[in-house]
């Protein structure tokens, strides 16, 4: 077995993967008196309770100079009572009034020394309540991305305006009131992994604790922990959404909530990676290539790649393409060396035929394509790029055309919209007035290293952790979404997984699957935003009347 590197696996998940839109009737102010919600938050016995402070009190600590390049990842830790504003949004002619919370929760050691804080914004439906109501914990993945993506893409009140195919419109940005978020059904916390967002542990080597499958699983386990507690929520009906990365969160998280009686009556992962054996390629292992085949073939016939009969029914295509990727390529790749000239012949028309790509260009990649040949060779003939999240983003190289470094034009789509409209949202809607910079990625804060694991228990899994808790906890209900052009998470990977997961046909019952003709970030174009939420909707329904039957 081997080690895993950062660089590697951040470039297959980092997941992104103006004021001007439809705005409340006002623009609520930062209040300054202490709410309901912040007096069932509580204090911690050792301090006394407080006011919630203005806004301008609400900033970090300078940061220590002598930390040299680390000195970003010191802040004060010390707690401060977070932001609360009240707000309404319309959804299906409903007015709904909510009450939005920013601020920081400690994750602390056991002797009660705060060793980073983890950044949330909450909303919740006012006139509700809370005890009964439907909580649902959200996050991104990366690792080493906020959930900026998913708050402001699809379950947030508040959304960035894209163009309706979910493509980079021209400046300046801004946002509209979100017609399918999930808060009509659900409150909703939104969280930041420790070194993105506002999260920042108390100093760099302290970062090294969460900066890894094990210490990640652990932080957010706390919070979730901490936030039933402070804001009394225990009993609750108890949600988990999960993107990227965020899946192999989830899954790990509820395996470990499991065994502290803590469990959820629903899990959701969108564009899922619980095995990394099903995407990472390495020499040794050619399961991941069997599975990018069908999302080659849906990008193919997006770009005008594929041969006629294909094209014009692509749902059979894909099926085809699925076929021909677990059987006779699978059997070509195993036989390695041994495979006859005609036999590699064979495999390698048919490979051509569901890629788009030449022959002589599979031949030359010994049948094994992975993500960056495929998505910088697909359009070279017009000189430009696929996109990795998803395939139906084009665009030229900076860098060039040939030897260029990995490029995946679907971020440089999206991240200016979405950080310019979170920054401005968080500080004026929110009234989270801070200097401490919002890190969209954790590279920014100097992050270096995601700490795997260890190489000798084989590739990263928490796909055993998921089954733990299903296994646990027969009521526990998990929504697969899958996007047919994403590269980042192969819905093909995806469904493998679930499928190995050695559960009982009773259990397997638990999983249901909803897919999108589009990319990693399903909610980018605004008819799969409202499909998501219509799935999300009738799943929240499915696992609620399971619980109540109870």
């Amino acid at each position: 077995m081997r080690s895993f590197r950062i660089a590697a696996m951040a470039a297959v998940l980092l997941a992104a993967g103006s004021l001007a839109g439809q705005q409340s009737s006002k623009k609520p102010q930062p209040q300054t008196e202490p709410t309901p919600l912040q007096e069932k938050a509580g204090k911690p016995a050792a301090q006394p309770a407080q006011p919630s402070p203005k806004p301008e009190e609400n900033k970090p600590a300078p940061a220590d100079e002598s930390k040299g390049k680390d000195k970003d990842l010191h802040f004060d830790v010390a707690e401060v009572a977070p932001i609360v504003t009240r707000h309404q949004v319309t959804v299906n002619g409903r007015v709904l009034r909510y009450t939005a919370t920013a601020g920081r929760l400690p994750i602390k050691r056991e002797d009660g020394k705060i060793e980073a804080e983890m950044f949330f914004v909450a909303y919740t439906l006012e006139g509700q309540e809370a005890s009964r109501r439907p909580l649902t914990f959200a996050f991104n993945g990366g690792p080493g991305s906020a959930s900026v993506w998913l708050h402001m893409g699809a379950l947030g009140p508040k959304r960035v305006v894209l163009t309706n195919e979910g493509f980079m419109p021209p400046g300046p940005y801004r946002m509209e009131d979100n017609p399918s978020t999930l808060l009509d059904r659900s409150d909703l916390v939104l969280v930041d992994a420790i070194g993105t967002g506002f999260s920042r542990a108390a100093d760099a080597e302290t970062s090294k604790k969460f900066w890894g499958v094990k210490g990640d699983i652990e932080a957010y386990g706390e919070f979730i922990r901490l936030f039933l507690t402070r804001y009394e929520r225990w009993t609750s009906p108890l949600f988990m959404l999960g993107e990227s990365y965020g899946t192999t969160r989830a899954a790990g998280v509820a395996g470990y909530l499991a065994d502290k009686g803590i469990t959820f009556s629903g899990i959701t992962l969108l564009s899922t990676v619980l095995n990394f054996q099903t995407v990472e390629n390495t020499r040794t292992n050619d399961q991941a290539y069997i599975f990018l085949i069908p999302t080659y073939t849906m990008a193919a016939a997006y770009h005008h790649k594929l041969a006629p009969d294909l094209a014009q029914d692509l749902s059979k295509a894909r099926q085809e393409a699925e076929h021909w990727a677990s059987n006779e390529y699978a059997q070509a790749l195993d036989k390695g060396d041994a495979l006859t000239a005609q036999e590699r012949e064979t495999a390698l028309e048919q490979m051509a035929r569901y890629t788009g790509l030449s022959k002589s260009f599979l031949d030359q990649a010994d049948m094994r394509v992975d993500v960056q040949k495929f998505t910088h060779n697909l359009l070279l003939d017009q000189k430009l790029r696929v996109g990795r999240l998803d395939t139906r983003f084009t665009g030229p190289d900076p860098e060039g055309l040939l030897d260029t470094r990995f490029y995946d034009p679907t971020s440089s789509a999206i991240v200016p919209p979405y950080t310019t409209v979170f920054n401005q949202y968080v500080r004026n809607e929110l009234g989270y007035k801070s200097d401490m910079p919002y890190y969209v990625f954790a590279g920014e804060a100097g992050f270096r290293k995601w700490e795997w694991g260890n190489a000798i228990e084989g590739f990263p899994d928490t796909a055993s952790a998921l089954r733990a808790a299903m296994a646990k906890d027969p009521y526990l209900k998990v929504l697969v979404m899958e996007g047919y052009y994403d590269l980042a998470t192969p819905y093909y990977a995806a469904t493998y997984t679930m499928q190995h997961l050695g559960l009982p046909p009773a259990l397997r019952k638990n999983i249901s699957f909803a897919t999108y003709d589009c990319g990693h970030m399903v909610y980018l174009k605004p008819d799969m935003l409202a499909k998501m939420k219509r799935d999300q909707a009738a799943f929240m329904d499915q696992a609620l009347a399971g619980t109540r039957a109870q």
